[in-house]
């Protein structure tokens, strides 16, 4: 399009400011009230597509800005280069594509655009794409939400597990605990027992200690015999108690930790693994079944004299005269020979794969179902067809 589009192209040539009320796309020029008129009965130009202002400002920017004519020649486009795929203008071609033998002309290319396959699919295809990506954003936000549920889920059940854990670790403490406590207190009891006992035995000797000297002093003689005797029988049992008694053992209290409760503080470094996971895409992708690229091109027609034919393959059927051909949907070549009465079916490699003799025999055409229709020709003034299946090489039908 012109720099200013707004303003008439012809009319600011002449140095003349007049609004634009149409643009031509082939002129890329805006053009006023008067011009328009003249544009639209000029032989040159009256052809030209016209749209009002208001409409061509609604095409997008990277429309507009799409360039016309040749950047290094400053000329309009006039050919497609199909090898190279681009544009060119006269110069351009006698420049870069003297060699290029598929050259098509740009109004040609254009003709009906608008209605072309090509225009139609790509207007499919962008309805798939927007709709694919609308799939695609929908499933990983519903991705999104659900990785933040799960993590959730895991935080919760770690704290369960960890509340589990102390509720059992708890349990062994209480059970330890209480066993320490009733050793503890059956222990002291034993060492209460042993000590009242020796308190009494204590008090005893204190009582004799004190009555000896009293007995020395005011006792006779057969007195103080009778009273040591009993002071030696009571010593004698005193000492007998201190020597038996195990009271004085040193008692002590100590613990031993489970070797498996030992063993998990030091084997157990985590608490667990945190791990994602990559399941396959399961979002169903809309494509154009049997899609094939169209090119933005017209189809030119080709005449018989432009066709080339390509030699693939070649093969020895070793028949006089082939009067009949057809090929078989697996690629094999059925041939037949009306002057010999028979038909040989070659593999797609040449190698003859079998053979039928039937006579009459003239044409032969696939008709499905591994079977051939065979025309006996008019031999012996007989107009007959057969249908013969390949596998069997019987005649079904006449």
């Amino acid at each position: 399009m012109a720099s200013n589009w707004s303003v008439c192209g012809v009319c600011d040539y002449r140095h003349i400011t007049k609004p634009s009320v149409i643009c031509c796309s082939e002129c890329d020029e805006g053009l006023c009230e008067e011009c328009k008129e003249h544009h639209g009965i000029s032989k040159g130009t009256r052809s030209h597509g016209i749209v009002s202002i208001a409409e061509y400002q609604k095409l997008p920017k990277n429309v507009l800005q799409l360039a016309r004519s040749c950047d290094k020649h400053n000329e309009k486009y006039v050919l497609l280069c199909k090898k190279h795929d681009c544009l060119c203008c006269k110069k351009c071609v006698v420049a870069s594509h003297m060699e290029c033998r598929e050259l098509i002309d740009i109004d040609d290319i254009t003709r009906n655009i608008k209605s072309s396959d090509a225009f139609a699919d790509i207007d499919q295809t962008l309805s798939e794409i927007a709709e694919n990506i609308k799939r695609l954003r929908i499933n990983r936000e519903d991705n999104l939400a659900s990785i933040g549920k799960k993590s959730r889920e895991i935080e919760k059940e770690v704290l369960e597990t960890r509340a589990r854990i102390n509720l059992h670790l708890d349990k062994l403490q209480n059970a330890v605990l209480k066993d320490l406590k009733r050793r503890e207190e059956k222990e002291s009891n034993k060492i209460r027992r042993l000590l009242k006992s020796l308190k009494d035995k204590e008090n005893e000797i204190t009582e004799h200690q004190a009555n000896i000297a009293n007995i020395k002093q005011y006792a006779s003689e057969l007195q103080i015999f009778l009273a040591l005797k009993h002071i030696e029988k009571d010593v004698s049992v005193v000492e007998k108690f201190i020597v038996k008694s195990d009271g004085a053992n040193q008692i002590g209290l100590s613990w031993k930790i489970n070797p498996s409760l030992q063993g998990m503080i030091s084997a157990i470094q985590k608490f667990g693994d945190v791990m994602v996971t990559v399941d396959l895409c399961n979002i169903p992708i809309l494509k154009h079944k049997d899609r094939q690229a169209q090119p933005m091109v017209a189809v030119v027609p080709m005449t018989i004299d432009s066709l080339a034919s390509t030699l693939l393959q070649s093969l020895d059927s070793e028949l006089s005269f082939v009067t009949g051909c057809t090929l078989l949907s697996d690629q094999r070549m059925v041939l037949s020979c009306a002057v010999e009465g028979i038909i040989k079916i070659f593999k797609s490699d040449g190698s003859l794969d079998n053979y039928v003799r039937s006579c009459p025999v003239f044409d032969v055409a696939y008709i499905g179902d591994d079977s051939v229709a065979v025309t006996s020709g008019f031999k012996n003034d007989c107009l007959q067809i057969d249908v013969i299946n390949l596998e069997t090489r019987k005649v079904k039908k006449h």
